[in-house]
């Protein structure tokens, strides 16, 4: 029965749609019915016709379906045929987007526009700090927006092209502004000396934008086919806090469109592309770092004539001599090598001979983004000689996605793409990558992401240490739990965007801190997404990397409902400054918390344990493979170490790329970061800078010692190796005798250092030794730092004492009669 409906429906319709055909394709059979039906009439009552009038009418519809039914055939076929041509032109015809970019103007002031200014922001922001001329001694980000007007894509259509595999889209971009606002504080240096305010109020970029689609859909590559015309627009304030008139600063503008030019040449013009991902999910995790292993395996196809080509061209052969001389060597006589260099870190292989070298060299890499680009130098060494020449180079880049995967991809042959996908960390991916410029040669690459960092503190890391250790800070499991003697006032300010829970579309939203044992809770705001509180709570600090726990709960009848969790890491807290940070939410779609988070001295737990401040003891014990700084090919290196406003430095070590310091520092733990300056010492001359690192110390236990060998960042090679403790003091019971002789015995000494070292600066100033006197100079730092460890140290003593005296105090008080107590008050 449902099969006889189902097919008169389908006949009721068909003939809908004929005769809706009839209607709007035959004009003239409006009046042919009409007449039908009256010949119809005649014929039936009036004079009756012959039988060949309901044969001809037949006919004719009969021969009017046929028609149609050729119609919707046609279409058919053409619809099919364009979804051929679509799947295997090449190129397909020129398609109009007028919707597009209405669509865009609808959606860009409220929503693309604040996410693209919020993300460009941070972006411009640390390249102003890192590429600042000489002219500003610092800038600071006051105001990022992209102005109310959006980009025209595809002004004169879009249209798809294929290249091999890969499908690509072009698009014609078309973005001319004038309300944009980017406004830029700066504090100039000498001789200028005053503050300004550069603003861009408007931009144009005109170019043909292309879209490749990559590992099925995961992600996009985006770039311009060319170099796109650019002008910014920039003026320069006045009013406010600015002490310089308004007027334009000398080279100011050419440095920000230099900029604006390098960075769009050197990362969003063919074949750079930049990536933006499509996750399906979104963990809401900020990666802030990672650590990167990279093998270099092996080249291959290298070919001499081509690369000592691509090598004059861009002239950066010969880069210790400055000369290029050619040698008729063959192919399997070259000695190469490759230079690994990520943001300003490099490594370089030894050097392998032939055409087709191997190397199998390992490198640990520090990320200091979610973003990142490895370049892959090759050079050859010469035979007999300290020079090397460049041949070409290529690069990797990768970026983390929100759904904790990671993507890798590169410049394949004939500027094809060349993308790989990792879904976890620790998953090795090999890349065979050919050098640019070049018509020839290839490089073989293995790389493994060892771990992403987040902003919250924690990592992705599949190590079973790193596990079990965040597993125990999650858990609050750690059986091990040292206090540091500093509280922690944790204030829940607010929270935004809470999931519903009821039917009402609302939630009671509480939340609960966990930090080491301690558990805290605030009220429970009834009705409200975006609940205020303003509650605060204190914790005492613990050590060893202790997270911060918070879960957000929707009280109700029958049982709270979890509305998300967070983690927040401690680590690196200054004491005194305060943290505002807005905690997204976990495992829900939606929600943030603010909090505010300060640290600060327990007094009352100082005075009653009667111990001191912790310090830093620092033990510079040698140093290997560093680079030549001087004619004769060696150096002599002394390490400058900084911490916070204390400078110390250890001696010097002549003529040697491996010295050996065995040399003992310390310095007053303050939470500042730890810097050592390798560098070499020159009588006359200025030292030069031959490696810098810094030493983590933060999440060592107190009393715990730590021995490193940490690589040197802005040079091709070098290590120090170096033993670092946080010591903090035990309660000493001393006699006040005692203590005033330990103290005057170190004053005394300190007064007997300071004028054997004048003796020896009059001694030396008489004789004209330079090299000496910069010894001695470097003895005065020294006797100087002491100095002020041991001001420190009395001043600590001096509270201890005063605390101590008015406890004695109040016992002295209330152990008296109450007559004693009276007159003692009067």
């Amino acid at each position: 029965m449902a099969r006889k409906r189902t097919t008169r429906d389908h006949i009721v319709n068909e003939c809908v749609q004929f005769f809706s055909y009839l209607m709007a394709e035959r004009p003239k059979f409006h009046f042919f019915v009409p007449l039908m039906l009256f010949v119809w009439a005649v014929e039936r009552w009036i004079l009756p016709f012959s039988n060949w009038v309901p044969l001809l009418v037949t006919v004719w519809a009969t021969i009017q379906y046929g028609s149609y039914q050729r119609l919707v055939l046609v279409e058919d076929l053409k619809r099919k045929w364009k979804q051929v041509i679509l799947n295997n032109s090449p190129i397909t015809p020129l398609e109009h987007c007028e919707w597009l970019n209405k669509l865009l103007m609808e959606v860009w002031s409220e929503f693309i526009n604040p996410k693209l200014s919020k993300r460009f922001s941070s972006i411009v922001e640390k390249r102003l700090k890192h590429r600042r001329p000489s002219l500003i001694e610092k800038i600071e980000l006051q105001e990022f927006s992209f102005g109310s007007s959006p980009p025209i894509l595809g002004l004169h259509g879009t249209r798809w092209a294929t290249s091999g595999d890969q499908r690509i889209m072009h698009m014609g971009f078309d973005w001319d502004t004038s309300d944009m606002s980017i406004m830029l504080f700066t504090k100039l240096a000498k001789p200028l000396r005053g503050t300004a305010r550069i603003v861009i109020n408007s931009i144009h970029i005109k170019g043909d934008l292309l879209l490749m689609p990559i590992l099925d859909g995961k992600a996009i590559l985006y770039s311009f086919e060319s170099t796109p015309e650019v002008r910014i627009g920039i003026v320069f304030g006045s009013g406010g806090s600015q002490t310089l008139p308004a007027t334009e600063l000398p080279g100011v503008s050419s440095w920000l469109v230099k900029l604006f030019n390098d960075t769009l040449m050197k990362k969003m013009v063919e074949p750079r592309r930049r990536c933006y991902s499509l996750p399906s999910v979104d963990l809401r995790k900020k990666a802030v770092g990672g650590i990167l292993s990279v093998k270099v395996v092996s080249a291959s196809k290298l070919v001499r004539s081509s690369m000592k080509k691509s090598s004059s061209v861009r002239q950066h052969s010969s880069r210790r001599n400055g000369l290029v001389e050619e040698e008729n060597l063959d192919d399997n006589d070259m000695q190469t090598f490759i230079e690994v260099e990520l943001e300003e870190l490099t490594r370089r292989t030894i050097a392998s001979p032939g055409s087709s070298p191997r190397w199998d060299a390992n490198f640990n890499m520090v990320l200091h983004e979610d973003t990142g680009i490895l370049k892959f130098h090759l050079y050859e060494c010469i035979p007999g000689s300290v020079k090397y020449d460049y041949l070409a180079s290529c690069e990797i880049q990768m970026k983390y996605v929100l759904d904790d995967s990671t993507i890798f991809w590169g410049i394949g042959p004939g500027s094809s793409v060349l993308a790989k996908h990792v879904e976890y960390c620790g998953k090795e991916v090999e890349m065979v990558i050919p050098f640019e410029e070049i018509n020839s040669g290839e490089l073989t690459v293995r790389l493994v992401l060892k771990e992403w960092q987040f902003s919250d503190g924690s990592n992705n890391s599949l190590d079973n240490n790193s596990h079990l250790y965040s597993q125990q800070s999650l858990n609050g499991s750690s059986n091990i739990q040292s206090m540091t003697g500093r509280k922690l006032i944790v204030t829940v300010v607010e929270g935004k965007d809470l999931i519903a829970k009821d039917r009402s579309g609302n939630c009671d939203p509480y939340v609960k801190l966990q930090y080491g044992k301690a558990l805290h809770k605030t009220r429970t705001i009834p009705h409200a997404m975006n609940p205020v509180w303003n509650q605060m709570f204190e914790f005492d600090e613990v050590g060893g990397g202790e997270y911060l726990k918070i879960k957000c709960y929707s009280e109700d009848t029958f049982g709270d409902d979890n509305i998300g969790s967070a983690r927040v890491n401690l680590e690196g807290l200054l004491e005194g400054s305060s943290r505002d940070v807005w905690v997204p939410l976990e495992k829900v779609n939606s929600g943030e918390l603010r909090l505010k988070i300060e640290a600060v001295r327990d007094d009352n737990q100082g005075a009653m344990s009667g111990s001191t401040n912790g310090w830093i003891e620092l033990v510079v014990i040698e140093a290997k493979d560093l680079i030549a700084a001087d004619l004769r090919g060696t150096s002599d290196p002394y390490v400058r170490v900084q911490y916070g406003n204390m400078k110390k430095r250890t001696k010097v070590i002549y003529k040697t790329l491996n010295p050996q310091w065995n040399q003992t520092l310390e310095f007053t733990e303050d939470g500042s970061p730890l810097m050592l300056h390798v560098k070499d010492h020159n009588a006359l001359l200025p030292t030069s800078s031959i490696g810098d690192c810094i030493v983590e110390y933060k999440g060592l236990l107190p009393n715990e010692t730590a021995d490193k060998w940490i690589p040197l960042q802005g040079v091709k090679r070098g290590e120090i190796h170096i033993q670092i403790t946080r010591k903090v003091p035990e309660l000493q019971k001393k006699s006040s005798l005692d203590s005033n002789t330990s103290d005057l015995s170190k004053a005394n000494q300190i007064s007997v250092q300071m004028r054997q070292i004048i003796t020896k600066l009059r001694t030396q100033i008489k004789d004209g030794d330079l090299e000496a006197l910069s010894l001695i100079l470097n003895d005065i730092e020294t006797v100087e730092d002491v100095q002020e460890d041991y001001m420190l140290q009395l001043e600590t003593e001096k509270l201890l004492m005063l605390e101590k005296i008015n406890m004695l105090g109040e016992e002295i008080y209330k152990s008296s009669p109450p007559q004693s107590r009276k007159n003692y008050v009067v």
